[in-house]
């Protein structure tokens, strides 16, 4: 015959005690802090604060100067929309021209090509009455073929040559009437300075704008109002 043999518990019971959660007590493990963790961190905040003070320090003692928005061309009048407003730190090898003096910029003439992203200087600019002082201004109408391939720009000096329609102008002297005068002495020609380029109608001709003395300023616009005007570009030396 089976026997039944009950679990006792410690107690003697009959009956099994039942199992709960196990009280949270004050002796529990606690997480232990790492000192090398704890320097580390001390350490990265320290050198934040360094670098903020240093931005500071640095946004301080920048100053607003004026730059190009974008390229230039020599002896183009500078406009509003030539120039934007850089910050940059101070610095005795430079030479910017600061914010408060950017209308005194503004309406002369670039005295070499400026890249866009430079920053102005007072050399780099030079009086615009400087290329038409003392001289005759002549327009010429120019058709593809009397100009030089590469653009013209204000500043450049040019030759102004006596081109008729009908080649009478080629071999023989062209004097100052336009009428040639028979002796072999190649095509009249007068020097000038180029002080506006107009744009490119649908024909490809354009307006050039020519300084001049007043002596020959007649000629050239008696040249120019016969369409008999060429323009040459002078080497640089």
């Amino acid at each position: 015959m089976a026997t039944k043999i009950a679990k006792r518990d410690k107690s003697g019971s009959g009956s099994e005690a039942p199992q709960g959660p196990l009280p949270i007590t004050q002796d529990a493990p606690r997480k232990r802090r790492r000192p090398v963790v704890m320097g580390a961190g001390l350490a990265l905040a320290a050198v934040g604060a360094l670098i903020a003070v240093w931005a500071v320090d640095d946004a301080g003692d920048r100053v607003s100067v004026i730059a190009t928005a974008k390229p230039i061309p020599a002896g183009a009048v500078i406009k509003p929309s030539d120039l934007v407003i850089a910050h940059v730190s101070r610095d005795a090898a430079l030479h910017p021209v600061p914010v408060s003096e950017k209308k005194a910029i503004i309406g002369k003439a670039a005295a070499a090509d400026i890249p866009a992203g430079i920053l102005v200087t007072k050399d780099s600019v030079r009086d615009n009455a400087s290329l038409t002082q003392g001289k005759d201004v002549v327009g010429i109408l120019a058709k593809p073929g009397q100009l030089p391939s590469r653009p013209l720009k204000p500043g450049d000096q040019v030759m102004v040559v006596y081109t008729p329609q009908g080649g009478n102008g080629g071999a023989q002297g062209a004097g100052a009437n336009g009428k040639g005068d028979g002796k072999n002495t190649g095509p009249d020609s007068q020097p000038a300075v180029v002080t506006r380029v107009g744009d490119a109608d649908a024909n490809g001709a354009r307006v050039v704008d020519v300084a001049t003395t007043s002596g020959t300023s007649a000629t050239l616009a008696a040249w120019a109002a016969n369409s008999s005007a060429s323009l040459v570009l002078k080497a640089k030396h």
